[in-house]
């Protein structure tokens, strides 16, 4: 079987599985599993014999002709190079894990088979648009992945924060499709075909007559998709569903998009200086911003998701110094530690019974509750904050050297202002990786307090997809040398310089935070004992957990209203098979809110930007409705009502006349006859006499 064969099957064996599952999920449901496992399962196989046909040599490129449209013609091609074949791989094992971690997540839940075959459907549109040769199909895998994304974020519906979530990830990603298809069309109206190939044929020939306009309109659909500022607010919201599809699109679909479809053409954003510059001022702020509010989050969901952010931050800054070797190698670095930080964290939801990392550091013995995902995350955990020798590490390593050569005038793909950006900020972002990581890391499994709940060992199809996920958080840095074909043989290794940086920052970032975890603990205990009027205790001595003095319940406040939200937000812990005590109370030591001082309570709600775009869009957009509703109805209304009115009035006054009395009819005929003769006998004699 040829390798372009084995191409098509890879999206093509997920869709069949999709639609497999959609029609036989009620029939026979014991269909259901198999058929959302093994067509995916079966496509990260096929994924991965084709990455080795390809081996990191020259594009395989193969099209047809799907339907004549004239001057710009619509193809049915493959472009399989090695990035593509690497990020399809990626795609493959991803949701092949996620596929068998819902099995036993979701055991429970009555509408599993139209998730399972919407997760279906959602690997196979991403790997639509990473095999793509042609853009006009590209982008049909975009616009499906946005579909889907609406129906799993929503898929608790019954909770008004899905339904808001799905709808906001909906409508702000589709506020950058607009000028990312019209950038579309303008780009195959300069190039004159959607074929990638001939598009960066075009480019490298000076065939585009509007490259920075281009530039700008497609990097407004990357924004939306890969969740950029300022069309980042979606993401965070987006936690209100299951967590598998968390994994699934931070870690290998959606956001992932916009990532490689700048990979793929970056040569037409090059194209374009102030393009580039563009894009290191919006890696620069996301990284930044995402990190700090990172730093502020309570739920350990919106902790990752911000973290996303400011790793496809990362990669959207390699993209601005003209590295996409350093971009695609983070990309597939973050994707193996992402998926297992959200299906660990999935684990530790059922756990304790809440998303709150607050009501975490309120429970002593978490991690003894949940090994598996206690080593698997601090593994992944070590990978996000890029401490070596782990995956994070020589990914992060790989754009911050592309950074410092665009920086120092080495490389001239990119202005050395985009370098500096660049530089700097994924610095500070490496320093605040690692403190919100460590953050997450204390109140999730060194909380003191009351005995978390013993549940037993989850199910192996969640613990063993851990451990999987585990080897490549660990080992695909490694991988960097040995893969370096299929990079366009470009060596992705760490400098002395950013080394020194990069690792520098995060351990600052570490032992701060712990430092002030430690005094956070302490003053937590001090006003614990202060309350109770216990006699002074060691630091390391847990404190007493007595709710209910009012000083120790005031103290608690905040952590318990926050457990309370968390808890009331997250319907998937009532699909746990087991019952959850009651979320323990009591002050929570957060190193956060030492950490970011004032800035916390701004942090905290994401800098306000969700109010900023309230002000600025919604309230206008529903004012200016609220005026067109009412012209339509006391304007235009108005003269429909009036049409009809007319004639309603002459109709009753006719009406009237219709009496059913024979005497009347035939009088008022007699009156009309006579009438007439009169009227008649009248015209004659004038016209007589003229």
């Amino acid at each position: 079987m040829s390798t372009t064969t084995l191409a098509v099957l890879v999206p093509l064996l997920p869709f069949l599985g999709a639609v497999a599952g959609l029609l036989l999920g009620r029939t026979a449901p014991g269909f259901v599993r198999p058929l959302a496992i093994l067509p995916t399962l079966g496509a990260a196989v096929l994924a991965v014999f084709v990455a080795v046909r390809q081996g990191g040599g020259a594009a395989i490129d193969t099209a047809t002709e799907l339907t004549p449209t004239g001057s710009v013609p619509i193809d049915l091609s493959l472009h399989l190079d090695g990035f593509a074949v690497l990020v399809a791989v990626l795609v493959g094992v991803v949701a092949t894990c996620v596929q068998l971690y819902s099995t036993a997540y979701l055991r429970e839940d009555p509408r599993y088979p139209s998730y399972a075959a919407l997760v279906s459907l959602f690997t196979s549109a991403m790997l639509l648009v990473v095999y793509s040769g042609d853009l006009m199909v590209l982008l049909v895998g975009w616009e499906v992945m946005g579909i889907c994304s609406y129906f799993l974020v929503g898929h608790y519906w019954e909770t008004e924060a899905a339904r808001s979530a799905s709808l906001k990830a909906f409508l702000v990603t589709k506020l950058g499709d607009v000028p990312f298809l019209i950038g579309l069309f303008a780009l195959a109206a300069d190039a004159g075909s959607f074929r990638i190939t001939k598009i960066l044929d075009a480019v490298a020939s000076g065939g585009l007559d509007h490259p920075t306009l281009i530039a700008l309109l497609l990097l407004a659909g990357v924004a939306g998709k890969s969740a950029q500022f300022p069309l980042h607010t979606w993401l965070p919201d987006a936690m209100a569903g299951p967590t598998p599809v968390s994994a699934l699109i931070h870690a290998a679909t959606m956001v992932a998009a916009g990532v490689y479809f700048v990979a793929r053409l970056l040569p037409v954003f090059a194209a374009s200086r102030a393009a580039l510059v563009v894009m290191a001022v919006m890696a620069a702020v996301t990284m930044v911003g995402s990190a700090l509010a990172a730093l502020a989050q309570d739920d350990i969901k919106r902790v990752l998701a911000y973290s996303t952010v400011g790793q496809l931050g990362y990669m959207t800054g390699a993209l601005a110094v003209g590295d996409r070797g350093a971009a695609v190698f983070h990309l597939l670095s973050h994707g193996f530690f992402k998926a297992l930080l959200f299906l660990g964290a999935g684990v530790i939801i059922h756990a304790a019974g809440t998303n709150s990392l607050a009501a975490m550091s309120r429970m002593d013995g978490l991690a003894k509750r949940v090994p598996d995902a206690f080593w698997t995350m601090t593994l992944a955990l070590l990978a996000l904050a890029a401490i070596p020798p782990f995956a994070g590490f020589f990914s992060k390593e790989a754009v911050l050297v592309a950074a410092e050569h665009a920086a120092t005038g080495h490389s001239a793909a990119a202005p050395s202002a985009a370098g500096w950006l660049v530089l700097v900020a994924g610095v500070l972002t490496a320093l605040l990786t690692a403190a919100y990581a460590t953050r997450l890391w204390l109140m999730a499994f060194r909380g003191r307090g009351a005995a978390a709940p013993d549940h037993g060992r989850e199910p192996v199809a969640m613990t063993g997809v851990l451990w999987l996920l585990a080897i490549p958080t660990t080992a695909f840095g490694l991988a960097a040398g040995p893969l370096a074909d299929w990079f366009e043989g470009k060596e992705l290794t760490p400098t002395v310089t950013t080394s020194v940086l990069g690792t520098g920052a995060a351990l600052i970032g570490v032992m701060l935070t712990y430092a002030l975890w430690q005094r956070a603990t302490a003053k937590a205990s001090a006003t614990a004992r202060a309350a109770t009027g216990a006699p002074p205790a060691p630091a390391t001595t847990a404190p007493a957990d007595t709710p209910d003095t009012p000083a120790a319940v005031t103290a608690a406040r905040s952590a318990a209203t926050a457990a309370a939200e968390s808890a009331a937000e997250a319907p998937e812990v009532a699909e746990v098979a087991h019952d959850h005590p009651a979320v323990p109370a009591g002050p929570a030591p957060d190193p956060g809110r030492a950490l970011l001082g004032p800035l916390h309570r701004h942090a905290a709600d994401g800098f306000h930007l969700d109010a900023v775009y309230d002000r600025l869009f919604v309230r206008p957009v529903r004012a200016a409705a609220s005026l067109v509703r009412f012209l339509d109805r006391e304007v235009v209304d108005t003269y429909v009502r009036g049409a009809g009115a007319g004639p309603r009035l002459l109709g009753s006054l006719v009406r009237r006349a219709q009496t059913g009395n024979v005497q009347s009819y035939l009088s008022a005929l007699l009156a009309g006859a006579v009438v007439l003769a009169i009227a008649t006998a009248v015209l004659a004699n004038v016209n007589a006499g003229s």
